[in-house]
């Protein structure tokens, strides 16, 4: 079903927005309405898992707690959508001003969502988050651009 997949797309693309909004807004009951209550994220601080809509939503509140304001852009967002299940990936950025007064640009990362849908609602079951690593220091690459 072309139309149904295209707006199944759309309605998708709106939930990542309100994720950007809920981000900019620190806004965390709005975030908690995006993610399945069972939800595996494989965020860039550890642990290697957080799972539970709950152990989500810390990792948000610990943002929150080291920044003033914060922006979120994200580049290149692209899906597949099939009847009941989507994914995607794109590039994600935190920005800010830091509590202490620092402007921080952030660094891209890569985001890959997984989503189950539920009735008409689409909520991310699955996100992982990355940088590049560079094999020979075992180091994060952080300062790469889309």
């Amino acid at each position: 079903m072309p139309g149904q997949r295209d707006a199944d797309e759309a309605t998708i693309r709106q939930q990542i927005n309100k994720i950007i909004e809920g981000l900019r807004d620190k806004d965390l009951d709005s975030l908690r309405q995006r993610y399945t209550t069972n939800v595996v994220s494989f965020d860039i601080e550890p642990p290697l898992q957080h799972v539970g809509v709950d152990a989500k939503l810390r990792n948000w509140a610990n943002v929150f707690a080291v920044f003033e304001t914060v922006d979120y852009e994200v580049r290149d967002l692209t899906l597949t959508v099939g009847e009941d299940v989507a994914f995607g990936h794109a590039f994600g950025r935190l920005s800010g001003t830091m509590r202490d007064g620092r402007a921080t640009t952030g660094m891209w990362v890569r985001v890959t969502y997984g989503f189950e849908k539920t009735g008409d609602t689409w909520l991310i079951a699955h996100d992982q988050v990355s940088v590049p690593l560079d094999v020979r220091s075992g180091k994060g690459v952080v300062d790469l651009q889309p």
